[in-house]
């Protein structure tokens, strides 16, 4: 699938049936923009999710971890500006606060609602700002409602990110649908990134659990802007089987289709996520193929697309394939540099191990906005794609002032 353009889509039906959304602002940002957030839906529905390996995890991680060992929610409130991790127990406490201020709102039970939150760490959160947004919150959920939300969990983002894909399911129109929020502390392992996935599919809770998990392998833990691992990353998947498709089963051909919409969703958004990284000018593909293992092949593409100098280079238009090949040889994986083929946009820079004298070429070639880099092993049949950015001076910039 080629990299997804779209920026900021315009124009599309972003609903699912039986959700409503919304986006207010209560006071945690200090510019008045929206940052507080919730999506609900209509019934209880099965739920999923995937969240950070980080051994630090913010108090929302903690708190949807412990409430997702049922398998069913209504729905996630979610607030930008202020992390709420590493804020001890005041942080939890904050964090069962903001589920119950919706709770009780809805009137609905509790433990039926997550929370997330993104933003600086290490400063109390507000909770008394969430608790009198949440009325208004609740007052403007709206079947339309989604791209209010997707605004207001954004942080450094300079736009929105939303996708949606529907397809047909036993003689029923399925939907999925999802915002996401990140530009910046990018290094996904899962499974500061945030993603919700609503759809009106019918699937068991385990069913949906093993789509989400390869749908976040193949798109959100195959993206790379700082090689940073947020304390918050969350993505949490909702099916509140209002579609009436009849229950979608695991290898089921049903399955297939469903998991083929959640993995369009999902690389749209891990896509965004990543041309909209922090000061990023270039949008870059590692496609290697020829590893040893599948596991090989994942190491080294994100040796790759986690380095550094790599990076740099792409940023300054400098063909630097011995970066690449430096990377390759930490990665800890099987190969012979003697055999290793790198090429950029087409252009061949390296061909068994060896410069093929096309610099100036390549060198004009990677000043495009999108870059190719295709790199052969040829060690074996196993593949895995990595999408990164080039780093620049802006990067700096932006994070260096963050809190300020």
């Amino acid at each position: 699938m080629p990299p997804y353009k779209d920026l900021s889509p315009k124009n599309i039906d972003l609903k699912v049936p039986g959700f409503k959304a919304s986006g207010i602002s209560c006071g945690i940002k200090k510019t008045g923009k929206k940052d507080l957030a919730l999506l609900l839906s209509d019934v209880p529905a099965n739920t999923a999710g995937v969240f950070t390996t980080n051994r630090v995890k913010a108090a929302p991680v903690v708190l949807d971890i412990r409430r997702l060992r049922k398998g069913v929610s209504r729905g996630v409130i979610v607030n930008s500006g202020n992390a709420n991790a590493c804020t001890g127990r005041r942080g939890y406490r904050d964090t069962e606060r903001m589920a119950s201020a919706v709770e009780n709102a809805l009137g609905s039970g509790k433990g039926s609602i997550l929370v997330c939150s993104t933003g600086v760490i290490g400063v109390p959160l507000p909770v008394e700002k969430v608790e009198k947004g949440v009325p208004a919150l609740v007052k403007n959920l709206s079947y339309d409602g989604l791209p209010q939300a997707a605004e207001a969990i954004m942080t450094t983002d300079a736009f929105a990110k939303t996708a949606v894909s529907k397809a047909g399911i036993n003689g029923k129109t399925v939907t999925v649908a999802g915002f996401a929020k990140g530009a910046g502390m990018i290094c996904p392992n899962m499974a500061t990134m945030l993603a919700f996935i609503a759809t009106d599919a019918e699937i068991g809770n385990s069913a949906l659990k093993r789509a989400l998990t390869s749908a976040v392998d193949l798109t959100f833990n195959s993206i790379v802007v700082d090689n940073d691992t947020s304390t918050n990353d969350t993505v949490l998947a909702f099916a509140n089987g209002l579609s009436g498709c009849g229950e979608i089963k695991a290898d089921s051909p049903a399955f297939k289709i469903f998991s083929g919409l959640l993995n369009e969703v999902s690389l749209k958004l891990a896509h965004m996520v990543v041309r909209d990284g922090e000061g990023a000018t270039r949008f870059i593909e590692i496609n290697l193929t020829g590893a040893a293992s599948a596991k090989d092949a994942r190491s080294a593409a994100r040796s790759i697309a986690e380095s550094f100098l790599v990076k740099t280079a792409f940023f300054g238009g400098d063909p630097n394939w011995g970066r690449i090949l430096a990377a390759l040889g930490r990665a800890g994986i099987r190969m012979k540099e003697d055999r290793v083929d790198i090429s950029f946009n087409g252009v061949p820079v390296v061909k068994g191990g060896l410069d093929t004298g096309n610099e100036t070429r390549a060198a004009k070639a990677i000043k495009a906005s999108d870059v190719s880099v295709e790199v052969r092993l040829n060690a074996g049949r196993s593949s895995a794609k990595v999408w990164t950015t080039d780093l620049s001076y802006d990067y700096v910039r932006i994070n260096s002032a963050y809190r300020t």
